[in-house]
């Protein structure tokens, strides 16, 4: 009997010397530049993710922090939490960079040390006023109380642009980063006015209080002011708004010379139903819904639900339910106390409403839970798999108390014509019970 042959097993000592030694067998083209990238906030995966990519660039990246290193990268850490962390390891910030993890990642797209600006350093939290208290913010954002009152709207503004721009260029983690700093700066209960508030906040990494330093500082942050001018953001919003339009098909109409609606009318596109409706009622869409107009939809879906399944609940979600006066589009979350009756409610509610001509246009995706002869349906997208519709509802202007028209609205020919408006209305259709009080 041949025995099986064994696997070497090497010993910890081992692994961490090839580990430490591994940038001495990839060629170090810029023998200048010693890097350490700092763990703490960074986390463990990412840094070996981050250094090994350094490597293979040709930069030396250091595993175990020495003398030797010139530059000390960090993310989402300040000038002083690295200066200490330096102390710690009886060493001093004495001929060494602190910078931000963005010098590394844009270093690593040109292949080589890029310049170090401001904006790459690591941020300096003086604090000039003993009586400032840094702000305290639950961890994660189901924990934060939802509030209507924004005390710091000019940087969640600026934050949320850049947020869009990052959404809009596929760049969907800086655009999450952007999103998650903006919703901790919404539930401060007052207003930032010194950085060394937001010390120890979750969420805030260096590129979102550069931002907030330089709008703290300066009144405006050049990067902000910079993207609300660039012609391809412009164009971006503009195509994006388009009922049915993402930002891949957008690109590839900017690509093409299309940057306004009249150049996509003229230019021959073959548009699908959503976005031949997005495109006709691109005006009415665009502006904001009234919370009346909101409670007239509200009235009419309630009336329908009630028509086809008696038993059924229906509740008015998103900003309108937390109190809000406007919104973008008018939610609402139907269901059935007795669990599988909501089966087959979305067809007939639709049909229900397109009878008697209220649906200016209607996409309905089937519940993919639901087994049939080949499985289980693929799901609709990767929100969830619940049935639902996304429609344009057409609102008269007598079905509210006031007039439905805007006065951006009625200043344009073809509103003068017609009483009514298009509202983006989707309808979901859920398993669960619905409590009619919000949380």
């Amino acid at each position: 009997m041949v025995p099986l042959k064994r696997r070497k097993v090497a010993n910890s000592g081992t692994l961490n010397a090839g580990t430490h030694n591994s940038a001495a067998t990839q060629p170090n083209k810029f023998p200048q530049v010693i890097l350490f990238l700092l763990e703490r906030k960074m986390g463990a995966s990412r840094r070996a993710f981050l250094s090994q990519l350094g490597r293979r660039k040709g930069f030396q990246v250091e595993e175990l922090f020495s003398k030797n290193v010139t530059h000390v990268i960090c993310e989402s850490n300040t000038a002083q939490e690295a200066r200490m962390w330096l102390e710690a390891q009886g060493a001093g910030q004495a001929g060494r960079h602190l910078l931000d993890v963005s010098w590394y990642t844009e270093s690593m797209r040109d292949g080589h040390p890029v310049e170090i600006l401001d904006r790459h350093k690591l941020q300096e939290f003086a604090v000039n006023d003993s009586e400032v208290t840094p702000f305290t913010v639950p961890s994660y954002a189901c924990q934060r109380r939802s509030t209507l009152e924004n005390h710091n709207a000019v940087l969640t503004d600026a934050l949320s642009l850049l947020a869009e721009n990052a959404e809009l260029s596929d760049e969907d983690g800086r655009g999450v980063a952007f999103r998650r700093a903006a919703a901790v700066l919404k539930a401060l209960p007052s207003a930032v006015t010194n950085m060394s508030q937001l010390t120890g906040l979750p969420c805030l990494g260096g590129h979102s209080l550069r931002v907030i330093k330089d709008i703290l500082e300066n009144g405006t942050s050049s990067e902000v002011e910079s993207t609300k001018e660039s012609e391809r953001f412009k164009a971006l919003k503009v195509l994006t708004g388009i009922f049915g339009v993402g930002s891949k098909t957008a690109d590839r109409w900017i690509r093409e010379g299309i940057h306004n609606l009249q150049q996509l009318r003229d230019s021959g596109q073959t548009l699908n139903r959503a976005q031949q409706a997005g495109l006709e009622h691109y005006d009415d869409i665009k502006q904001p819904v009234s919370l009346a107009e909101a409670e007239a939809i509200r009235g009419i879906v309630g009336r329908a639900v009630a028509s086809v399944s008696p038993e059924a609940q229906i509740v008015l979600t998103g900003g309108f339910r937390r109190g809000k006066l406007t919104g973008h589009d008018v939610d609402f979350l139907i269901t059935h106390p007795e669990e599988g009756s909501e089966v087959g409610l979305m067809p007939k509610l639709v049909s229900w409403l397109e009878s008697r001509g209220l649906l200016l246009y209607q996409k309905t995706t089937r519940n993919s839970y639901l087994e049939c002869s080949e499985g289980p349906g693929r799901p609709p997208s990767n929100i969830d798999r619940f049935e639902r519709c996304l429609s344009i509802f057409k609102l008269s202007a007598g079905q509210t108390g006031s007039g439905v028209q805007s006065e951006e609205t009625t200043a344009s020919p073809s509103a003068t014509e017609r009483r009514w408006r298009a509202v983006r209305v989707p309808m979901s259709v859920s398993t669960v019970h619905i409590s009619k009080e919000v949380p």
